[in-house]
């Protein structure tokens, strides 16, 4: 199991997709879109096809064997 980075937000929620790009997970919206459209992103272990999804701290996202944290700030 790889370990999970840590990203920090300025606000109390952000966007999946933003998330997505923030992390450098996707190079931009389009690739987020297509990647959560495709069932390939979990939060808190469940797919999520809602790119609008509002994460806040301590949600965990997957993607393509990559985890990130969300942390506030």
């Amino acid at each position: 199991m790889s370990p999970i980075d840590e990203i920090t937000i300025r606000d109390e929620t952000i966007r999946l997709g933003q998330l997505l790009k923030l992390a450098n997970l996707a190079d931009d919206g389009l690739q987020a879109k297509e990647f959560i459209e495709n069932g390939l992103v979990k939060v808190d272990g469940e797919i999520e096809t809602r790119r609008g999804r509002q994460l806040h701290s301590g949600s965990v996202v997957s993607l393509n064997g990559q985890s990130i944290r969300v942390v506030g700030s």
